[in-house]
């Protein structure tokens, strides 16, 4: 499964939640990017090269972390990707990836959430921690990007029959409670999970 949603939509929280429901990794590309860099892979040292840099790491690059990463034995049987893929070239490299393995998406969460709502929670997060650089104006900004970033994968999505909507405010057993149900009625149940008839 994949699971996407703008900054402040309590997207890690969620995954967290759902890996452990589910009994799969949560596999965010920023932590396999960390983790390469910190254990010296090779793959790691091109990355900590390109970021230094200040440049954005390419997809050929990304595709292979990740695809490094979902060849662990915890991810053979199922994981969670939160922050990839972020471009249609991705999405195709990914599909293809599960495809040669015999595998292929179950779902895609969408986390939905309102703007003004979300830019409200982020500033109260910004000034309790004493982000003052975290500016409203910058905080909208940054929406802005993700939805114009992610609108083609969402359609994408949507169009493969996948995207699994949410509403994603609220208090975190209540959104974690609302995913649960529309996953379930997508056909996807947790294991152990009873269904009724």
């Amino acid at each position: 499964m994949l699971i996407v949603g703008p900054p402040g939509a309590g997207k890690g929280t969620q995954a967290a939640k759902l890996a452990s429901d589910f009994g799969i990794p949560a596999i965010a590309t920023g932590d396999i990017f960390r983790h390469n860099i910190r254990t010296g892979t090779e793959l790691g040292t091109q990355v900590k090269a390109i970021v230094d840099a200040g440049d954005y790491v390419p997809d050929s690059l990304t595709n292979e972390l990740v695809a490094s990463r979902l060849a662990e034995e915890d991810a053979l049987e199922g994981f969670l990707l939160d922050g990839y893929p972020r471009t249609l070239n991705q999405v195709a490299y990914l599909t293809d990836l599960l495809a040669a393995r015999g595998q292929s998406l179950d779902g895609v969460i969408q986390l939905v959430a309102d703007t003004d709502e979300v830019v409200s929670r982020l500033r109260k997060r910004a000034v309790e921690q004493g982000r003052m650089d975290d500016s409203e104006e910058a905080i909208r900004h940054r929406q802005d990007v993700f939805a114009r970033e992610t609108a083609p994968l969402v359609a994408a999505y949507r169009d493969k029959g996948l995207l699994v909507e949410v509403d994603g405010i609220g208090e975190i057993d209540e959104v974690e409670g609302r995913i649960t149900a529309a996953l379930a009625a997508h056909g996807i149940q947790r294991p152990g999970a009873v269904t009724t008839v």
